[in-house]
């Protein structure tokens, strides 16, 4: 392990990221799509799915075959390809420099797994013929870990593999879990994100789900992922810090009343933690939830006077990898808005099933 491998809270950087988005592959046409407030909805083929809805953020033209080649896809599902290409495309760019010891580079990867999977794989033991023939190899799409593994596998990064699951809030938990284990040396380099996929059962559950007296809006698909380790390693690797990671705070409510001040919470410790007033903060990326919890968000929020950066109204409910996406825009952001370099951004992020997020970064200078 390198002596800089236990970070500090103020060594911490990002010095990479990636994004497979409605926009389409790369980071490119994420920026320029959310600069100029481009959406990336899109009608849907209702042959192709058989959905309730008309409108969906889809990767275009995304086949998992054309992108990942034939060996080892026969099986893959698409939340796994998703998750597989984003991983690939961040290691192609920044990967130089990276500890020569796979061994100390992971991969903490946020995901709600895969529902087509279950459902699919779940119809089939129930229908299939005596002895119940299932494709066994199409059982490990089941498991919630199966893009994080797979990615891991494929990429041959050996250190640590986690898979984090919070609903809205994954995108946040995963970068507070890669540096956790960063700073307490348990790894010298880690890819930290979320991805989701777009499927029909998906679709169909989230038109029935309580999403707080609003509507459901339209459902987006993709991945971010983001190169995390010290200040010094990026140095060492002549990659350039783009944001550092002052920190981040959730907690729990048990009613969507408490939701805006519990929230509010999570921002002034992680602010008061940083050393930085509200004042400080020069762009916010809200999770922008649909009824209730949407107004007890923008509450919490009253009081900074920040411009807001809102990727959901653009690109679809990407649900678990939504505060990724939010991430992703925060350093996108600079490449219109010099004036935020070295300024702090604000993150959140507040999930139906009671969990509440915040995450605050430094912009490079």
């Amino acid at each position: 392990m390198s002596a800089d491998a236990v970070t500090t809270a103020q060594d911490l950087v990002v010095s990479g990221w990636a994004v497979s988005s409605p926009y389409g592959l790369g980071r490119d046409g994420f920026t320029t799509g959310l600069h100029q407030g481009h959406t990336a909805l899109t009608d849907l083929d209702v042959e192709q799915w058989p959905v309730p809805y008309e409108r969906a953020g889809l990767i275009p033209g995304f086949d998992i075959r054309a992108v990942l080649g034939r060996k080892g896809t026969r099986s893959m599902d698409r939340v796994t390809a998703i998750a597989a290409t984003t991983v690939g495309m961040l290691l192609e760019e920044y990967a130089t420099g990276l500890p020569a010891d796979a061994e100390n580079t992971g991969l903490v990867l946020g995901t709600s797994g895969s529902v087509q999977s279950i459902m699919d794989f779940t119809r089939d033991a129930l229908t299939g013929k005596a002895p119940y023939l299932v494709d066994p190899a199409r059982f490990p799409n089941t498991v919630m870990n199966c893009p994080t593994g797979h990615s891991a596998i494929r990429h041959t990064l050996k250190g640590p593999n986690v898979t984090v699951s919070g609903g809205a809030a994954t995108g946040l938990l995963a970068l507070n879990y890669a540096s956790r284990l960063l700073r307490g040396g348990h790894a010298d380099a880690l890819l930290a994100g979320a991805a989701e996929e777009f499927s029909v059962q998906r679709a169909r559950l989230e038109q029935v789900a309580d999403h707080g007296g609003g509507e459901a809006g339209p459902l987006g698909e993709g991945a971010a992922l983001f190169l995390l380790e010290s200040a010094g390693a990026a140095h060492r690797a002549h990659r350039t810090a783009l944001a550092t990671v002052l920190g981040c705070r959730f907690r729990a409510f048990r009613s969507t009343d408490r939701a805006s001040a519990v929230l509010k919470s999570c921002i002034d410790d992680v602010l008061a933690a940083a050393g930085h007033t509200p004042d400080d903060i020069a762009l916010i990326a809200p999770g922008t939830p649909p009824g209730i919890l949407g107004k007890q968000e923008r509450t919490a929020l009253d009081h900074l006077t920040a411009p807001r950066t809102e990727v959901r109204p653009l690109i679809g409910d990407t649900t678990a990898a939504g505060a990724a996406f939010q991430l992703a825009a925060v350093l996108a952001a600079p490449a219109a808005r010099p004036d935020l370099a070295g300024r702090p951004a604000l993150v959140t992020a507040v999930d139906r099933d009671g969990t509440v997020g915040a995450a605050l970064l430094r912009l490079a200078p």
